[in-house]
C-alpha cells in the first residue's frame, strides 16, 4: 500500500504542474460532441463564434507553463441557466472554472452557490474565477481589475476571467501567481501602492502596471473572513491548491485501496497511517509541505467508546494513550494530522545599516 500511495503522490505532483480549465460558453448551435476538449489552438472548432474562440485562446496562454487542457461545455443561447454544464463539471472535475458571459447571463450567483456547495460537501474541490464578486470564499477568485487593453481592445473583468483561469491553471506548484506577467496586456487600470494593498487585503485578484509590464499583484482568493477551522494562509491561492490536491488524493486513495478491503484492526489502522505518511513524505520531498504528522485521534476514539461501547468517562480517562488507540471502533477510523503547507517567497524585508 505504501508503494501505491507514493506512486499516487508522484502522479499528483506531475499533474500539479498543469491544471485543467473548465469553460462554459453559449453558441447558436450546440456541437454533437459536447463538451469539447482543447489542448491547443488547433483544436478549437471552426464553428465557434469569434468571441468564444478568443476566450479559449486566452485560457490556453497560461503562466510559467500552459494548462493541461481546456474543457469547453457549450450551451444553447436559449438556455436560461447553467445547470447542464454544472452537472457535467460536478462529475468530470476541473481545477478552474470560468464563464466569459456569467454576469451577462445572470448566472453569477448560481455559479457561486454551486462552487460553495461542492466544496462544503467535499464533493468537488473546484475553484471558479468570477468578476467583481466579493464571495469571501477560498474557492472563488474575485478578479477585480476594471479594464485591461490587449491589442488595442478593452476587456472588462467578465471578459478577462478566462485569461486568469488559464494563468492559474498554468502556474506550476513550484511558484505562485504573484507578479505573474501578462505579456499581451499593454495597459490596465491605474492603481497606486496603497490602492493595490487595499485591493489585495479585500480579497481582490488584480493586475497592475509596474512601469514596464502588466503583472498580477498577489495570488489571493476572495476569502477575507477567517472562520473557525481556517487560517490566514487559506487566503493564498497556492496554499488552497495544495490543500485541495491532498484532499482529493487521500479520499480517492482510501476509497480505491482501503475502504471495505481491510478488517478494522489496530494493525490495519497503523498500515493506513504508514501509507498516508509515505504519501506526505513524497510531497515534502518536492517542497510542497513540511513539518507533518499523522496518527490516530485519541480524543475522538475516547468520545466514541464512551458514547457507543458502554465505557464510562472515568474508565476512559484512566486509560493510557496506547490503550485508547487499540480500542475497537466498529467501522470507524479516527485519524488526525498536522501539515504545514509551504508557501513561496513573496514579501521580503531587508534592513541595511550604513
Amino acid at each position: 500500500m505504501n508503494v501505491v500511495f507514493v506512486a499516487a503522490a508522484r502522479k499528483t505532483i506531475r499533474r500539479a504542474e498543469r491544471g485543467t480549465v473548465g469553460m462554459i460558453i453559449k453558441e447558436t448551435t450546440v456541437p454533437t460532441a459536447n463538451p469539447t476538449v482543447i489542448y491547443s489552438e488547433k483544436d478549437i472548432p471552426e464553428a465557434f463564434s469569434e468571441e468564444n474562440k478568443e476566450q479559449i485562446k486566452f485560457a490556453l496562454k497560461g503562466n510559467d507553463t500552459t494548462p493541461r487542457k481546456v474543457v469547453v461545455y457549450v450551451l444553447a443561447k436559449t438556455e436560461e441557466n447553467y445547470s447542464k454544464a454544472l452537472e457535467y463539471f460536478e462529475i468530470k472535475k476541473v481545477t478552474w472554472l470560468c464563464c466569459p458571459t456569467v454576469k451577462t447571463d445572470g448566472q453569477e450567483e448560481n455559479v457561486l452557490t454551486w462552487v460553495k456547495e461542492q466544496r462544503d460537501d467535499n464533493r468537488n474541490r473546484v475553484k471558479a474565477i468570477l468578476p467583481n464578486n466579493t464571495a469571501d470564499n477560498e474557492g472563488i477568485i474575485n478578479y477585480a481589475t476594471s479594464e485591461v487593453v490587449v491589442n488595442n481592445k478593452k476587456y472588462t473583468p467578465e471578459a478577462f476571467c478566462s485569461r486568469i483561469a488559464g494563468l492559474l491553471a498554468g502556474t506550476s506548484y513550484k511558484i505562485s501567481s504573484t507578479f505573474a506577467v501578462l505579456e499581451e496586456v499593454s495597459a490596465c487600470e491605474k492603481l497606486d501602492k496603497d490602492a493595490l494593498d487595499t485591493a489585495v487585503d479585500s480579497g481582490k485578484f488584480v493586475v497592475f502596471y509596474d512601469g514596464e509590464k502588466v503583472k498580477v499583484a498577489k495570488g489571493v482568493n476572495s476569502l477575507t473572513t477567517v472562520q473557525k477551522g481556517k487560517a490566514d494562509s487559506w487566503k493564498k491561492i497556492r496554499v488552497v491548491e495544495t490543500m485541495d490536491m491532498i484532499h482529493d488524493d487521500l479520499v480517492l486513495l482510501a476509497e480505491d485501496n482501503y475502504i471495505g478491503k481491510y478488517p478494522n484492526t489496530y494493525s490495519n489502522k497503523c498500515l493506513l497511517i504508514s501509507a498516508i505518511n509515505s504519501y506526505l513524505k513524497e510531497l515534502e520531498r518536492n517542497g510542497l509541505i513540511q513539518d507533518y504528522e499523522i496518527g490516530l485521534d485519541t480524543e475522538a476514539i475516547k468520545e466514541y467508546i464512551i458514547e457507543n461501547k458502554e465505557v464510562s468517562r472515568d474508565e476512559a480517562e484512566a486509560m493510557s494513550e496506547e490503550e485508547i488507540k487499540k480500542q475497537y471502533t466498529d467501522n470507524k477510523v479516527f485519524l488526525k494530522a498536522y501539515v504545514t503547507i509551504v508557501d513561496v517567497m513573496e514579501d521580503i524585508n531587508l534592513e541595511i545599516a550604513v
